[in-house]
């Protein structure tokens, strides 16, 4: 059996990423050879790996919690969610498939195999895997096949340690009621509990705690108290997304797409205090104070045109540069920002073009090779050093590009309008580089926060281990 131990929740969201970072985070610093993986994950937030593929973005931070570079086998199954009922199905950091859900149900089974390649590999060159399972072992409506959860579990030999969520209520009935509807040789697998995101004296919850143990007979590993920095890490969920930040300064807004992907773009900005960041949800206009809109990342390009539209956001942006105001569109929203998007393959939907908002004068179209590369290079209204990644399958060309946001050594990359107003990139992750960030700030005349971005996300990992090595038994809990 591999060195491994499996964090499984009652249900999405309950923290699990955020325990395996923790826990990664606390292996590394006792001088451990750690390593995260997941499964089979879903999100639109992903990250380019060290071996030119695509993860999740919680695997990424939880191997820099691990301290190693992120590779396609910490997450080696990906759903990228294109519509309510179909997904693009991304395998070891490759898109492989764009399948409806019932049609992935029948793929499901056929992918284990590369799970288990992935995981095998990664418990090779390491002491210790914690794995992160998805969604809830509870679903047993989807336990045919299953290969995120104890259909994993039970193929690797891995134990797990069940996770349930108090602050949403209900954690007993939670955790028992998993057990309940459980195979018992499923129910087999879950060695302990875990309480998480308790707020208040957790000693009121200790009959509780009983309660949970003698009627599971599982062992329990602790109770978690709330951790508010959370909100330092990136997310991997929308609905995580912050609507405020405290800062004070640029006052930046940011539409909140249906399909919006890659949003830990607005991570670095959120936490600058020389920036004042709001996400624009569906139904708000665009506030008349802005003095930046940023038009994100999507998974959807045409279909969050078509959304961005439905909200009057179009209208909402000619207005706001009329009274001169800034736009940034980022990846898919920089394929908006030009005149016409085309798609004669029908990557991402049926085939056919759309008209885009015409704010820049470059086209759009949609190629089957995928871009999927870190970046190196500079800003070119400001020389100063720019890093980030590409993730996406459109090209994009015409007389903007004639004035590019950045340069990746020789070439040009992005396009800004004749007036300097409007400015698109492919580049994700730009403001996390520091200096870039300061130095973009600074043509609007604000000075940013002199914190790094980069540091403060490492020192809130060091944070996260201590503050569960403070309230579990994590000794116990590893020498599962």
């Amino acid at each position: 059996m591999a060195r491994a131990v499996m964090i499984q929740g009652t249900g999405s969201n309950v923290g699990k990423s955020l325990l395996v970072a923790g826990l990664c985070r606390w292996a590394r610093n006792r001088g451990l050879s750690v390593a995260p993986f997941k499964p089979q994950n879903m999100s639109n937030n992903a990250a380019v790996t060290a071996d030119g593929g695509e993860i999740g973005r919680a695997q990424a931070l939880q191997a820099l919690a691990a301290g190693i570079e992120p590779l396609c086998d910490m997450n080696p199954v990906l759903l990228k969610p294109e519509t309510d009922t179909g997904s693009q199905v991304v395998v070891q950091g490759r898109r492989v498939a764009t399948t409806g859900a019932r049609d992935y149900v029948a793929l499901k089974p056929k992918l284990m195999g590369a799970v288990l390649e992935s995981f095998a590999r990664l418990s090779a060159r390491h002491d210790l895997v914690i794995v992160e399972g998805a969604g809830s072992p509870a679903e047993v409506n989807l336990r045919a096949g299953d290969i995120a959860n104890m259909g994993f579990a039970r193929a690797a030999g891995v134990p797990v340690v069940l996770a349930g969520d108090i602050d949403r209520g209900g954690v007993i009935a939670q955790l028992v009621g998993t057990q309940a509807v459980l195979d018992p040789a499923d129910a087999a697998l879950i060695k302990g509990f875990i309480v998480n995101k308790f707020r208040g004296d957790p000693r009121l919850f200790d009959d509780g705690y009983r309660l949970i143990a003698e009627r599971t007979g599982w062992r329990g590993f602790g109770v978690v108290p709330y951790f508010p920095q959370a909100a330092l890490l990136p997310a991997e969920d929308a609905l995580d997304l912050p609507r405020r930040s405290a800062g004070r300064g640029l006052k930046v807004v940011c539409l909140t797409l249906s399909r919006i992907a890659n949003f830990d773009d607005l991570d670095p900005l959120h936490a600058d205090p020389g920036v004042d960041l709001s996400m624009i949800v569906p139904g708000q206009p665009v506030p008349g104070d802005a003095d930046l809109v940023i038009v994100p990342g999507t998974k959807s390009t045409r279909g969050d045109l078509a959304f961005l539209r439905a909200q009057g956001w179009d209208i909402d942006l000619a207005a706001h540069l009329r009274r001169g105001g800034h736009v940034l569109g980022i990846c898919g929203g920089y394929q908006m920002l030009g005149r016409v998007i085309r798609d004669p393959e029908g990557l991402e939907g049926p085939a056919g073009e759309e008209a885009g908002l015409g704010l820049l004068d470059i086209e759009t179209v949609m190629v089957a090779d995928k871009r999927l590369t870190r970046i190196e290079g500079t800003h070119v209204a400001t020389g100063a050093p720019i890093r980030g990644y590409e993730i996406h399958i459109g090209r994009s060309d015409g007389p903007d590009r004639a004035r590019p946001f950045a340069r990746i050594g020789p070439a040009p990359e992005g396009a800004v309008s004749a007036d300097g107003k409007v400015t698109g990139s492919y580049l994700h992750g730009m403001f996390a580089e520091d200096d870039f960030r300061r130095a973009f700030l600074a043509g609007f005349g604000v000075q940013a926060g002199p914190q790094s971005y980069a540091q403060g996300v490492d020192d809130t990992l060091d944070r996260l281990a201590a503050h569960l090595a403070a309230h579990l038994d994590v000794e116990g809990l590893l020498n599962l």
